[in-house]
C-alpha cells in the first residue's frame, strides 16, 4: 500500500523537465523534494492522468474505459485480442495500473495541491485553487468506489505525514456521503472574484465553470445512490435545483463539462483515443452489433443521425458502405473476420483535440428526468420533458437535429430513460457501465452463438482488488470484502444497485 504516497518516477520526470517553466530556478532548495514542487506543476499533470485513465489511456491492459466499459456495454467489440477485456475477464493488469495510477499519479499529488493551497500560511495559499484540486480528488475517488466498491478514502492520503501505510478501507455508502459533503465544501468555496487558478488546463480558470463541475457532480452522485440513500439524495437535488445563483449546474451545450486535449507535438496532451487509435495504430476495436442495431434499420442504414458520429461504415464485407456490426466475446479466429467488415469508431472521436466529455447537457436532462420519475426532484419539469431534452441535447451536442417523432409522449419508464442514456453516452463507457450495474438497463441481447463468455457469462459488477493490495495491505483489503457483501469477484453487486 505504500504505493499510494510515493510520488511516480514520471511525475518526478515531469518536475525535472518542467523546472524552468514552473519557476523551480527561483526555489533556495533541493527541487527533487515534493514539498517543494508548485502546485501549477502538480495539478495539470494530475488532471491530464485522472482524465486519460477515465477516457482511454495510453498503456495497453491499463485502459479501463476502452478494455471495459466500452466492451461491457457493447458500444465496442474486438476484431482481435479478445481476451483483453472482451470476454468480461480484463487482465490484472487493468485492475492494478488503474488502480495504482489514480492513487499514485492523481490523488497523492491532488492532495498535495490541497494542503499547499488550503493553508494560509502557505505561499501557495489561493482557496480556489485548493477547492478545484479537492473536486477533481472526490471525482477520482468516485470512479475508484464505482469500480471497486469499498475502497482506501478516509485514511488513504494519510501515509506520507502520518505513517499510515496500511489504511482501512472505507464502505462505499460512507464513501458517497463523503464526496457529496466534499464536493459542496468545494462548491461553496469557490469564489468568482477570487483569485485565478495556475495552469488550469481543466477549466481555464473559470470558477464559474468549476461551481458547476462540484454541482453537476453531486447530482450524479445523488442520482446514482437514491435507491439506497432517498433523503440524502432528495435534499440534494432540492438544494441544489432550489438555489441556481448558488450551485450553478449545467444549463447548456456552452457550459457543459469537457475536458479539451490539445497537441501531441507540444506537450503529449492529445486526446488518448487519437494516441491509441491513430498515432499508435491500433485498429483493436470495431462497432458492437448492440449498438448497430440500435441505431440502423434491417440493411444497415443509420435511423438514428448519431450514429453517423459514432462510426464509420464498412470497408468491406456485405454491408460495404453502410453500419455493420461485430458480436461481443468471440473467438479470436472468429473475431478476426470483422476486421473491415464492421464499422469503425467515428472520425470525430479520434481526434487529436477531440473533446473528452465529463458532463454532458444530456446527462444532466437525464438525471433529472430518472429524478422526476422516481420522486426524487419534483420542483422542475416531468419527466417525459427531462427525457426530451436530454435526447435533444446529446444530438445537438454533435451539430445535429433531434427528429420531431423521436420521441413518444405518452409517459415514461427508467427502462426508457437509461436506454436512451446509454445512446448518449458513448464514448463514456464507464458511465454506462455504472448506469448499467445500477438500473439492469439497457438490456442486452443474448450472445453471439460463438461467444465464449466467463465470468458466468455477465457483465462484471466490479473489478476484483488488485494483487498488490492482498501483498501490502492485506488486513485491510480483506476486511473490505465483507464491506462489499461477498466474494471478491466480478459478480458481487455494489451498493447503489437497485
Amino acid at each position: 500500500m505504500k504505493a499510494l504516497y510515493l510520488l511516480s518516477p514520471l511525475l518526478c520526470l515531469l518536475f525535472l523537465t518542467t523546472a524552468c517553466a514552473d519557476g523551480f530556478e527561483e526555489l533556495n532548495a533541493n527541487p527533487n523534494e515534493p514539498e517543494l514542487v508548485p502546485p501549477a506543476t502538480i495539478f495539470p499533470f494530475a488532471v491530464r492522468e485522472a482524465v486519460d485513465r477515465i477516457h482511454g489511456h495510453r498503456t495497453r491492459n491499463e485502459r479501463l474505459n476502452l478494455d471495459g466499459g466500452m466492451l461491457w456495454m457493447q458500444y465496442f467489440a474486438r476484431n482481435q485480442y479478445v481476451n483483453e477485456g472482451d470476454t468480461y475477464n480484463p487482465a490484472a493488469t487493468l485492475r492494478n495500473g488503474t488502480w495504482d495510477g489514480f492513487y499514485t499519479e492523481s490523488l497523492v499529488n491532488l492532495q498535495s495541491v490541497i494542503e499547499r493551497t488550503g493553508d494560509p500560511d502557505s505561499r501557495y495559499y489561493n482557496p480556489n485553487y485548493a477547492a478545484a484540486a479537492l473536486i477533481v480528488r472526490e471525482y477520482v475517488y468516485s470512479i475508484l468506489t464505482d469500480t471497486w466498491g469499498a475502497i482506501p478514502y478516509t485514511q488513504a492520503l494519510t501515509g506520507s505525514s502520518d505513517g499510515n501505510l496500511a489504511p482501512t478501507y472505507t464502505p462505499q455508502a460512507e464513501v458517497y456521503a463523503g464526496l457529496l459533503a466534499n464536493l459542496k465544501t468545494a462548491a461553496e468555496q469557490l469564489d468568482p472574484a477570487g483569485p485565478a487558478i495556475d495552469k488550469d488546463i481543466l477549466f481555464g480558470s473559470d470558477i464559474v465553470q468549476w461551481q458547476r463541475f462540484a454541482n453537476s457532480l453531486r447530482l450524479r452522485l445523488a442520482n446514482r445512490q437514491a435507491a439506497k440513500a432517498p433523503a440524502e439524495s432528495h435534499a440534494v437535488f432540492a438544494e441544489i435545483m432550489g438555489d441556481p445563483a448558488r450551485y450553478p449546474i449545467v444549463t447548456g451545450l456552452d457550459n457543459a463539462l469537457f475536458f479539451t486535449p490539445t497537441s501531441r507535438q507540444s506537450d503529449n496532451n492529445n486526446n488518448t483515443w487519437h494516441e491509441v487509435m491513430v498515432f499508435s495504430s491500433r485498429e483493436d476495436w470495431s462497432i458492437s452489433t448492440t449498438l448497430i442495431d440500435a441505431m440502423t434499420d434491417a440493411e444497415g442504414n443509420a435511423t438514428d443521425e448519431r450514429l453517423t458520429v459514432y462510426a464509420k461504415v464498412a470497408q468491406a464485407g456485405d454491408r460495404v458502405g453502410k453500419y455493420a456490426g461485430a458480436p461481443n466475446g468471440l473467438p479470436e479466429g472468429d473475431a478476426v473476420a470483422y476486421f473491415t467488415t464492421a464499422s469503425r469508431p467515428g472520425e470525430y472521436f479520434l481526434g487529436e483535440t477531440t473533446p473528452v466529455p465529463l458532463i454532458t447537457l444530456a446527462e444532466i436532462n437525464f438525471i433529472l428526468a430518472e429524478a422526476a420519475l422516481d420522486g426524487d426532484y419534483a420542483g422542475g419539469l416531468d419527466a417525459v420533458a427531462y427525457l426530451e431534452a436530454g435526447v435533444r441535447a446529446s444530438f445537438s451536442q454533435y451539430g445535429l437535429d433531434m427528429p420531431a417523432s423521436y420521441l413518444v409522449k405518452n409517459g415514461v419508464t427508467k427502462q426508457q430513460i437509461i436506454t436512451e442514456k446509454w445512446k448518449a453516452l458513448f464514448s463514456q463507457g464507464i458511465e454506462a457501465w455504472t448506469e448499467y450495474r445500477r438500473t439492469g438497463y439497457p438490456v442486452l441481447p443474448a450472445p453471439d452463438p460463438r461467444a465464449v463468455m466467463e465470468n458466468d457469462g455477465k457483465v462484471p459488477t466490479r473489478l476484483r482488488y488488485p494483487e498488490s493490495e492482498y501483498s501490502l495491505n492485506s488486513g485491510s483489503v480483506t476486511a473490505a470484502v465483507a464491506l462489499n457483501g461477498g466474494p471478491d469477484n466480478k459478480l458481487t453487486p455494489l451498493w447503489w444497485a437497485e
